[in-house]
């Protein structure tokens, strides 16, 4: 079947990529160049791992589309196409620190069918196929029964730019009197797959890009949460909102009254 080719595929790549990042990352390693500000980096590894990802795929699945956060891009003729963060967590990668990851998403007609995260330092990988379910290291997982939001820990990421952090830390403050308390892991995919492990009970972003969440949406929704944006749409780059049933509905209108999904 076309789903497991894709996943097999992707869980390589990612394999692959990650043993890449983890075990030949410089001592010295610098700043390559900046996207949306000077703190918003890439670094030579980011575009190591992403020619790697790609020119993996494109050798097996030559007629695919691909889309990379590093630049690649290709609009392919399959039907299929890669949406490929070759460091979700470059800032982390940068400074040495252990949650970031890579991840690989496979579109099929425009719906995500396949993802994988792979998070080399925890030693973990996670994996969806669409109605298939989430699992970690090839066991199910599923996200924890809604608490009452006051005792919610929800996970958070920030912009680079900074007018727009500012605003992100103005809803934070107004949020952590309403919740257990708020954690800051810097990588939007494993936020996603922690909760969809039931390390976190919600998380939400604003300003993520298709490739920070193609994979870790899905695997956050195979593992039983459910994921939006503003009311009534899906994760976008303006509002990314995850929770178990139950917490994701007061949890997404208190973020829509707080403004998190603008500047």
């Amino acid at each position: 079947m076309l789903h497991d080719e894709l996943l097999a595929l992707g869980l390589e790549a990612a394999r692959r990529a990650g043993e890449l990042l983890r075990d030949r990352r410089p001592a010295d390693l610098g700043v390559a160049a900046t996207k949306s500000s000077a703190i918003d980096v890439v670094t030579e590894m980011d575009l190591a791992a992403e020619k790697l990802i790609t020119g993996f795929l494109a050798e097996r699945r030559p007629a695919d589309g691909i889309l990379g956060e590093e630049g690649a891009s290709t609009a392919g003729t399959s039907g299929v196409r890669w949406v490929v963060d070759p460091i979700d967590g470059t800032v982390n990668y940068l400074y040495g620190r252990p949650d970031w990851s890579v991840s690989i998403a496979a579109e099929y007609a425009g719906e995500t069918v396949v993802g994988v995260v792979a998070a080399p330092m925890r030693g973990e990988t996670y994996h969806a196929v669409r109605g298939g379910g989430a699992f970690l290291d090839g066991e199910p997982v599923r996200c924890r029964p809604a608490p009452p939001m006051d005792r919610a820990l929800v996970s958070t990421g920030f912009n680079y730019v900074h007018k727009v952090r500012a605003h992100q830390a103005e809803v934070a403050r107004r949020l952590i009197p309403q919740v257990r308390d708020i954690r800051r892991g810097g990588s939007a995919a494993i936020d996603l797959c922690d909760l969809a492990c039931g390390r976190l009970d919600g998380y939400f972003e604003r300003g993520l890009n298709p490739w920070d969440l193609a994979a870790g949406d899905l695997i956050a929704r195979e593992g039983g949460a459910l994921t939006g944006s503003r009311p009534g749409r899906r994760p976008d780059g303006e509002l990314t909102v995850a929770a178990a049933p139950g917490l994701f509905e007061p949890l997404q209108a208190l973020l829509d009254e707080l403004g998190a999904w603008h500047d």
